[in-house]
Protein backbone atom coordinates (compact mmCIF):
# COMPACT_ATOMS: atom_id res chain seq x y z
CA UNK A 1 0.00 0.00 0.00
CA UNK A 2 1.20 3.52 -0.81
CA UNK A 3 0.29 7.00 0.48
CA UNK A 4 -0.25 9.62 -2.25
CA UNK A 5 -1.52 13.20 -2.63
CA UNK A 6 -3.03 14.81 -5.73
CA UNK A 7 -4.20 18.41 -5.72
CA UNK A 8 -3.87 22.03 -6.68
CA UNK A 9 -3.52 25.23 -4.69
CA UNK A 10 -3.12 29.00 -4.93
CA UNK A 11 0.46 28.29 -6.01
CA UNK A 12 -0.51 26.28 -9.09
CA UNK A 13 -3.98 27.45 -10.13
CA UNK A 14 -6.04 30.62 -10.41
CA UNK A 15 -9.24 31.09 -8.43
CA UNK A 16 -11.22 30.30 -11.60
CA UNK A 17 -9.59 26.86 -11.83
CA UNK A 18 -9.80 26.19 -8.08
CA UNK A 19 -13.52 26.98 -8.15
CA UNK A 20 -14.08 24.20 -10.70
CA UNK A 21 -12.58 21.60 -8.35
CA UNK A 22 -14.02 22.86 -5.07
CA UNK A 23 -16.21 20.43 -3.09
CA UNK A 24 -19.13 21.90 -1.18
CA UNK A 25 -20.08 20.37 2.17
CA UNK A 26 -23.29 19.06 0.58
CA UNK A 27 -21.36 17.14 -2.10
CA UNK A 28 -18.48 15.87 0.03
CA UNK A 29 -20.17 12.67 1.19
CA UNK A 30 -21.16 11.71 -2.34
CA UNK A 31 -17.65 12.57 -3.57
CA UNK A 32 -15.91 10.36 -0.98
CA UNK A 33 -18.17 7.44 -1.81
CA UNK A 34 -17.40 7.86 -5.51
CA UNK A 35 -13.67 8.13 -4.82
CA UNK A 36 -13.67 4.76 -3.06
CA UNK A 37 -15.26 3.06 -6.10
CA UNK A 38 -12.00 3.39 -8.04
CA UNK A 39 -10.23 -0.01 -7.83
CA UNK A 40 -6.74 1.30 -6.99
CA UNK A 41 -7.93 3.42 -4.06
CA UNK A 42 -8.18 1.80 -0.64
CA UNK A 43 -8.52 4.85 1.64
CA UNK A 44 -9.35 8.47 0.86
CA UNK A 45 -9.77 11.99 2.22
CA UNK A 46 -10.74 15.22 0.45
CA UNK A 47 -9.47 18.61 1.65
CA UNK A 48 -11.30 21.50 -0.03
CA UNK A 49 -10.67 25.14 0.97
CA UNK A 50 -10.68 28.45 -0.86
CA UNK A 51 -6.95 28.08 -1.52
CA UNK A 52 -6.56 24.36 -2.21
CA UNK A 53 -8.27 21.13 -3.22
CA UNK A 54 -6.40 17.92 -2.40
CA UNK A 55 -7.10 14.21 -2.35
CA UNK A 56 -5.04 12.18 0.13
CA UNK A 57 -5.28 8.47 -0.56
CA UNK A 58 -3.84 5.04 0.11
CA UNK A 59 -3.47 3.13 -3.16
CA UNK A 60 -2.43 -0.35 -4.25
CA UNK A 61 -0.19 0.93 -7.04
CA UNK A 62 1.24 4.47 -7.22
CA UNK A 63 0.90 4.96 -10.98
CA UNK A 64 -2.65 3.57 -11.17
CA UNK A 65 -3.67 5.41 -8.01
CA UNK A 66 -2.47 8.82 -9.19
CA UNK A 67 -4.14 8.37 -12.56
CA UNK A 68 -7.45 7.30 -11.05
CA UNK A 69 -7.49 10.25 -8.64
CA UNK A 70 -6.97 12.62 -11.58
CA UNK A 71 -9.84 10.90 -13.40
CA UNK A 72 -12.01 11.22 -10.31
CA UNK A 73 -11.35 14.96 -9.97
CA UNK A 74 -12.20 15.57 -13.62
CA UNK A 75 -15.15 13.19 -13.94
CA UNK A 76 -16.84 14.09 -10.66
CA UNK A 77 -16.88 17.80 -11.45
CA UNK A 78 -17.68 17.37 -15.14
CA UNK A 79 -21.41 17.13 -14.47
CA UNK A 80 -21.27 20.39 -12.52
CA UNK A 81 -18.64 22.19 -14.60
CA UNK A 82 -18.33 20.80 -18.16
CA UNK A 83 -15.12 22.73 -18.84
CA UNK A 84 -13.23 20.99 -16.01
CA UNK A 85 -11.71 18.31 -18.25
CA UNK A 86 -8.74 16.18 -17.25
CA UNK A 87 -6.65 17.86 -19.96
CA UNK A 88 -7.46 21.31 -18.56
CA UNK A 89 -6.78 20.35 -14.96
CA UNK A 90 -3.58 18.31 -15.36
CA UNK A 91 -1.19 21.29 -15.85
CA UNK A 92 -2.36 22.70 -12.51
CA UNK A 93 -2.18 19.47 -10.50
CA UNK A 94 0.70 18.33 -8.34
CA UNK A 95 1.25 14.71 -7.34
CA UNK A 96 3.24 13.32 -4.42
CA UNK A 97 3.95 9.80 -3.24
CA UNK A 98 5.89 8.10 -0.44
CA UNK A 99 8.05 10.49 1.63
CA UNK A 100 7.18 13.52 -0.53
CA UNK A 101 3.47 12.93 0.07
CA UNK A 102 3.98 12.69 3.84
CA UNK A 103 6.18 15.81 3.85
CA UNK A 104 3.59 17.73 1.81
CA UNK A 105 0.66 16.97 4.11
CA UNK A 106 2.82 17.84 7.16
CA UNK A 107 3.69 21.21 5.53
CA UNK A 108 0.02 21.85 4.71
CA UNK A 109 -1.09 21.10 8.28
CA UNK A 110 1.66 23.35 9.65
CA UNK A 111 0.65 26.22 7.28
CA UNK A 112 4.08 26.24 5.59
CA UNK A 113 2.30 25.81 2.26
CA UNK A 114 -0.33 28.47 2.99
CA UNK A 115 -0.70 31.85 1.32
CA UNK A 116 0.13 33.37 4.72
CA UNK A 117 2.71 31.23 6.51
CA UNK A 118 1.67 30.59 10.10
CA UNK A 119 -2.07 31.14 9.62
CA UNK A 120 -4.14 28.91 11.92
CA UNK A 121 -7.18 28.16 9.75
CA UNK A 122 -5.72 25.36 7.63
CA UNK A 123 -5.11 23.05 10.61
CA UNK A 124 -8.76 23.34 11.62
CA UNK A 125 -9.85 22.71 8.02
CA UNK A 126 -7.66 19.61 7.81
CA UNK A 127 -9.06 18.32 11.12
CA UNK A 128 -12.60 18.83 9.81
CA UNK A 129 -11.79 16.98 6.58
CA UNK A 130 -10.26 14.11 8.56
CA UNK A 131 -13.22 13.88 10.97
CA UNK A 132 -15.61 13.82 8.02
CA UNK A 133 -13.63 11.06 6.28
CA UNK A 134 -13.66 9.01 9.48
CA UNK A 135 -17.44 9.46 9.73
CA UNK A 136 -17.78 8.18 6.16
CA UNK A 137 -15.49 5.21 6.96
CA UNK A 138 -13.17 6.17 4.10
CA UNK A 139 -9.96 6.05 6.17
CA UNK A 140 -7.95 3.09 7.41
CA UNK A 141 -4.76 2.23 9.28
CA UNK A 142 -2.36 4.16 7.01
CA UNK A 143 -4.40 7.32 6.45
CA UNK A 144 -5.25 7.46 10.16
CA UNK A 145 -1.57 7.23 11.07
CA UNK A 146 -0.48 9.94 8.61
CA UNK A 147 -3.28 12.41 9.41
CA UNK A 148 -2.97 12.05 13.17
CA UNK A 149 0.76 12.58 12.86
CA UNK A 150 0.22 15.63 10.58
CA UNK A 151 -1.98 17.24 13.23
CA UNK A 152 0.55 16.38 15.92
CA UNK A 153 3.43 17.84 13.88
CA UNK A 154 1.50 21.09 13.30
CA UNK A 155 0.93 21.44 17.05
CA UNK A 156 4.59 20.70 17.77
CA UNK A 157 5.71 23.40 15.30
CA UNK A 158 3.41 25.97 16.88
CA UNK A 159 4.75 25.18 20.34
CA UNK A 160 8.45 24.99 19.38
CA UNK A 161 8.66 27.93 16.93
CA UNK A 162 7.30 31.49 16.71
CA UNK A 163 5.76 30.87 13.30
CA UNK A 164 2.28 32.03 14.36
CA UNK A 165 3.14 34.75 16.87
CA UNK A 166 3.62 37.91 14.80
CA UNK A 167 0.86 39.85 13.05
CA UNK A 168 0.98 39.46 9.26
CA UNK A 169 -2.22 41.28 8.29
CA UNK A 170 -2.99 44.98 8.49
CA UNK A 171 -5.83 44.39 10.95
CA UNK A 172 -3.71 42.24 13.27
CA UNK A 173 -0.83 44.71 13.03
CA UNK A 174 -3.18 47.42 14.36
CA UNK A 175 -3.99 45.21 17.35
CA UNK A 176 -0.32 44.48 17.95
CA UNK A 177 0.56 48.19 17.95
CA UNK A 178 -2.38 49.01 20.25
CA UNK A 179 -1.12 46.44 22.75
CA UNK A 180 2.34 48.03 22.69
CA UNK A 181 0.81 51.42 23.54
CA UNK A 182 -1.73 50.37 26.17
CA UNK A 183 -0.24 47.11 27.44
CA UNK A 184 -3.66 45.48 27.36
CA UNK A 185 -6.90 46.53 25.70
CA UNK A 186 -9.35 45.66 28.46
CA UNK A 187 -11.92 48.43 28.84
CA UNK A 188 -10.67 50.50 25.90
CA UNK A 189 -13.18 52.36 23.69
CA UNK A 190 -12.86 52.21 19.88
CA UNK A 191 -14.18 54.86 17.46
CA UNK A 192 -14.56 53.65 13.88
CA UNK A 193 -14.71 56.55 11.38
CA UNK A 194 -15.96 55.15 8.07
CA UNK A 195 -16.94 51.59 7.26
CA UNK A 196 -13.97 50.31 5.27
CA UNK A 197 -13.57 46.53 5.39
CA UNK A 198 -10.02 46.69 6.71
CA UNK A 199 -10.92 49.08 9.54
CA UNK A 200 -14.02 47.03 10.35
CA UNK A 201 -11.90 43.88 10.60
CA UNK A 202 -9.34 45.69 12.78
CA UNK A 203 -12.14 46.89 15.06
CA UNK A 204 -13.41 43.32 15.37
CA UNK A 205 -9.93 42.11 16.33
CA UNK A 206 -9.58 44.91 18.88
CA UNK A 207 -12.87 43.93 20.51
CA UNK A 208 -11.84 40.25 20.50
CA UNK A 209 -8.68 41.34 22.33
CA UNK A 210 -10.52 43.11 25.14
CA UNK A 211 -11.80 46.48 23.88
CA UNK A 212 -15.07 47.07 25.71
CA UNK A 213 -17.05 49.37 23.44
CA UNK A 214 -17.21 50.55 19.83
CA UNK A 215 -18.58 53.82 18.43
CA UNK A 216 -19.27 53.94 14.69
CA UNK A 217 -19.77 56.93 12.42
CA UNK A 218 -20.21 57.28 8.65
CA UNK A 219 -21.87 59.89 6.46
CA UNK A 220 -24.73 57.40 6.11
CA UNK A 221 -26.16 57.20 9.63
CA UNK A 222 -28.33 54.16 8.82
CA UNK A 223 -25.25 52.25 7.67
CA UNK A 224 -23.47 53.24 10.89
CA UNK A 225 -26.46 52.04 12.93
CA UNK A 226 -26.57 48.71 11.06
CA UNK A 227 -22.84 48.12 11.63
CA UNK A 228 -23.16 49.17 15.28
CA UNK A 229 -25.77 46.43 15.78
CA UNK A 230 -23.26 43.82 14.58
CA UNK A 231 -20.68 45.05 17.12
CA UNK A 232 -23.23 45.76 19.86
CA UNK A 233 -21.90 49.31 19.71
CA UNK A 234 -23.33 52.81 19.34
CA UNK A 235 -23.82 54.81 16.11
CA UNK A 236 -22.61 58.41 16.10
CA UNK A 237 -23.76 61.27 13.84
CA UNK A 238 -20.95 62.14 11.43
CA UNK A 239 -21.00 65.80 12.44
CA UNK A 240 -20.51 64.85 16.09
CA UNK A 241 -17.59 62.44 15.86
CA UNK A 242 -14.80 65.03 16.57
CA UNK A 243 -16.30 65.48 20.06
CA UNK A 244 -16.81 61.72 20.54
CA UNK A 245 -13.03 61.28 20.18
CA UNK A 246 -12.72 62.56 23.73
CA UNK A 247 -14.02 59.20 25.00
CA UNK A 248 -12.19 57.09 22.43
CA UNK A 249 -8.88 55.45 23.28
CA UNK A 250 -8.46 54.05 19.76
CA UNK A 251 -9.61 55.80 16.57
CA UNK A 252 -9.67 53.89 13.27
CA UNK A 253 -10.25 56.00 10.17
CA UNK A 254 -11.13 54.43 6.82
CA UNK A 255 -13.17 56.58 4.43
CA UNK A 256 -13.13 57.59 0.78
CA UNK A 257 -12.66 61.30 1.54
CA UNK A 258 -9.86 63.04 -0.35
CA UNK A 259 -8.98 65.45 2.47
CA UNK A 260 -8.18 65.44 6.18
CA UNK A 261 -11.24 64.67 8.28
CA UNK A 262 -9.29 64.81 11.54
CA UNK A 263 -7.12 67.92 11.87
CA UNK A 264 -4.33 68.98 14.18
CA UNK A 265 -6.59 71.45 15.99
CA UNK A 266 -9.27 68.77 16.57
CA UNK A 267 -6.85 66.37 18.19
CA UNK A 268 -5.23 69.12 20.29
CA UNK A 269 -8.63 69.90 21.85
CA UNK A 270 -9.37 66.18 22.31
CA UNK A 271 -6.08 65.40 24.09
CA UNK A 272 -6.59 68.41 26.36
CA UNK A 273 -10.11 67.25 27.24
CA UNK A 274 -8.73 63.74 27.90
CA UNK A 275 -6.26 65.29 30.37
CA UNK A 276 -3.38 63.92 28.28
CA UNK A 277 -4.54 60.29 28.43
CA UNK A 278 -2.96 58.52 25.40
CA UNK A 279 -4.95 58.06 22.20
CA UNK A 280 -4.04 55.60 19.44
CA UNK A 281 -5.03 56.68 15.91
CA UNK A 282 -4.95 54.41 12.83
CA UNK A 283 -5.39 55.98 9.40
CA UNK A 284 -6.02 53.22 6.84
CA UNK A 285 -7.44 55.67 4.29
CA UNK A 286 -5.76 56.44 0.96
CA UNK A 287 -5.49 59.39 0.59
CA UNK A 288 -4.94 59.94 4.32
CA UNK A 289 -7.81 61.30 6.38
CA UNK A 290 -5.85 62.26 9.51
CA UNK A 291 -3.41 65.16 9.37
CA UNK A 292 0.09 63.61 9.90
CA UNK A 293 1.03 66.61 12.10
CA UNK A 294 -1.13 65.21 14.93
CA UNK A 295 1.74 62.83 15.63
CA UNK A 296 3.60 65.86 17.05
CA UNK A 297 1.08 66.13 19.90
CA UNK A 298 2.15 64.51 23.17
CA UNK A 299 0.38 61.22 23.99
CA UNK A 300 -0.99 60.90 20.45
CA UNK A 301 0.21 57.85 18.52
CA UNK A 302 -0.70 57.98 14.82
CA UNK A 303 -0.01 55.18 12.34
CA UNK A 304 -0.96 55.13 8.66
CA UNK A 305 -1.26 52.25 6.17
CA UNK A 306 2.47 52.37 5.33
CA UNK A 307 3.42 52.11 9.00
CA UNK A 308 1.21 49.03 9.38
CA UNK A 309 2.64 47.45 6.23
CA UNK A 310 6.16 47.92 7.62
CA UNK A 311 5.09 46.00 10.72
CA UNK A 312 3.60 43.28 8.54
CA UNK A 313 6.73 42.97 6.38
CA UNK A 314 8.96 42.79 9.44
CA UNK A 315 6.76 40.10 10.99
CA UNK A 316 6.67 38.13 7.74
CA UNK A 317 10.47 38.00 7.82
CA UNK A 318 10.30 36.62 11.36
CA UNK A 319 7.83 33.96 10.24
CA UNK A 320 10.05 32.99 7.31
CA UNK A 321 12.96 32.52 9.70
CA UNK A 322 10.78 30.38 11.95
CA UNK A 323 9.62 28.40 8.90
CA UNK A 324 13.20 27.19 8.42
CA UNK A 325 13.08 25.67 11.91
CA UNK A 326 9.69 24.16 11.12
CA UNK A 327 11.05 22.48 7.98
CA UNK A 328 13.72 20.78 10.08
CA UNK A 329 11.06 19.45 12.45
CA UNK A 330 9.05 18.15 9.51
CA UNK A 331 12.02 16.26 8.03
CA UNK A 332 12.55 14.59 11.40
CA UNK A 333 8.88 13.63 11.72
CA UNK A 334 8.68 12.35 8.13
CA UNK A 335 11.52 9.94 8.81
CA UNK A 336 9.57 8.53 11.77
CA UNK A 337 6.54 7.84 9.56
CA UNK A 338 8.73 6.27 6.86
CA UNK A 339 10.18 3.89 9.46
CA UNK A 340 6.63 2.92 10.35
CA UNK A 341 5.80 2.40 6.66
CA UNK A 342 8.83 0.14 6.25
CA UNK A 343 7.77 -1.90 9.28
CA UNK A 344 4.40 -2.42 7.57
CA UNK A 345 6.21 -3.85 4.54
CA UNK A 346 7.75 -6.53 6.75
CA UNK A 347 4.50 -7.65 8.41
CA UNK A 348 3.17 -9.76 5.47
CA UNK A 349 6.58 -11.48 5.22
CA UNK A 350 6.67 -12.22 8.95
CA UNK A 351 3.12 -13.59 8.81
CA UNK A 352 3.91 -15.69 5.72
CA UNK A 353 7.06 -17.07 7.35
CA UNK A 354 5.19 -18.03 10.53
CA UNK A 355 2.37 -19.62 8.53
CA UNK A 356 4.75 -21.68 6.40
CA UNK A 357 6.68 -22.86 9.44
CA UNK A 358 3.42 -23.82 11.18
CA UNK A 359 2.19 -25.74 8.12
CA UNK A 360 5.46 -27.70 7.97
CA UNK A 361 5.42 -28.34 11.72
CA UNK A 362 1.85 -29.64 11.70
CA UNK A 363 2.49 -31.86 8.67
CA UNK A 364 5.62 -33.41 10.16
CA UNK A 365 4.05 -33.85 13.62
CA UNK A 366 1.09 -35.56 11.97
CA UNK A 367 3.37 -38.02 10.17
CA UNK A 368 5.38 -38.73 13.31
CA UNK A 369 2.36 -39.26 15.54
CA UNK A 370 0.75 -41.64 13.03
CA UNK A 371 3.81 -43.91 13.27
CA UNK A 372 4.08 -43.85 17.03
CA UNK A 373 0.91 -45.71 17.93
CA UNK A 374 -1.07 -44.97 21.04
CA UNK A 375 0.32 -42.11 23.08
CA UNK A 376 -0.99 -40.50 26.21
CA UNK A 377 -2.30 -36.93 26.10
CA UNK A 378 0.72 -35.84 28.13
CA UNK A 379 3.11 -37.44 25.62
CA UNK A 380 1.33 -35.77 22.68
CA UNK A 381 1.53 -32.40 24.44
CA UNK A 382 5.25 -32.90 25.04
CA UNK A 383 5.88 -33.62 21.36
CA UNK A 384 3.76 -30.63 20.30
CA UNK A 385 5.65 -28.43 22.75
CA UNK A 386 9.01 -29.69 21.50
CA UNK A 387 8.13 -29.00 17.87
CA UNK A 388 6.81 -25.50 18.69
CA UNK A 389 9.98 -24.72 20.63
CA UNK A 390 12.26 -25.83 17.78
CA UNK A 391 10.34 -23.77 15.19
CA UNK A 392 10.24 -20.66 17.38
CA UNK A 393 13.98 -20.84 18.13
CA UNK A 394 14.83 -21.28 14.44
CA UNK A 395 12.64 -18.34 13.39
CA UNK A 396 13.63 -16.03 16.22
CA UNK A 397 16.92 -14.73 14.77
CA UNK A 398 15.67 -14.03 11.20
CA UNK A 399 12.56 -12.30 12.55
CA UNK A 400 14.55 -10.09 14.92
CA UNK A 401 16.91 -9.08 12.11
CA UNK A 402 13.99 -8.45 9.75
CA UNK A 403 12.22 -6.19 12.27
CA UNK A 404 15.45 -4.29 12.96
CA UNK A 405 16.23 -3.81 9.28
CA UNK A 406 12.78 -2.42 8.49
CA UNK A 407 14.15 0.88 9.87
CA UNK A 408 17.06 0.91 7.41
CA UNK A 409 17.18 1.97 3.77
CA UNK A 410 17.96 -1.66 2.84
CA UNK A 411 14.69 -2.98 4.28
CA UNK A 412 13.45 -4.10 0.86
CA UNK A 413 16.57 -6.18 0.26
CA UNK A 414 16.18 -8.03 3.57
CA UNK A 415 12.48 -8.69 2.95
CA UNK A 416 13.24 -10.03 -0.52
CA UNK A 417 16.06 -12.20 0.82
CA UNK A 418 13.80 -13.76 3.49
CA UNK A 419 11.09 -14.50 0.94
CA UNK A 420 13.58 -16.14 -1.44
CA UNK A 421 15.43 -18.11 1.26
CA UNK A 422 12.22 -19.59 2.65
CA UNK A 423 10.51 -19.78 -0.76
CA UNK A 424 7.55 -17.68 0.28
CA UNK A 425 5.05 -16.40 -2.30
CA UNK A 426 6.38 -13.51 -4.39
CA UNK A 427 3.44 -11.21 -3.64
CA UNK A 428 3.37 -10.43 0.10
CA UNK A 429 -0.12 -8.94 -0.15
Amino acid sequence: MHFVVVGLSHKTASIEVREKLAFSEQKLQEALLQLKTYPAIQEGLILSTCNRVEVCAVVKDVSDGLQQIKQFLAMYHKSYSPSASEEELTPHLYTYSADEAVRHIFRVASSLDSMVVGEPQILGQLKDAYDFAIAQKSTGVILNKVLKKAISVAKRIRSETRIAESAVSISFAAVELAKKIFGKLDGKIVLLVGAGKMAELAARHLINNGASKILITTRDYEKAAHLADQFQGRPVAFSDFPWEMVDADIVLCSTGANHYLIRYEDVSRVIEARKNRPIFMIDISVPRNIDPKVNQIDNVFLYDIDDLQLVVRSNLQVRQQEAVKAETIILEEVEGVLRWFRSLDAIPTIVALKNKAEEIRKAEIGKALSRMGDLSEKQREAIEGLSNSIVNKLLHAPMVVLKEETHSTDAGLFIDAIRRLFKLTKDPS
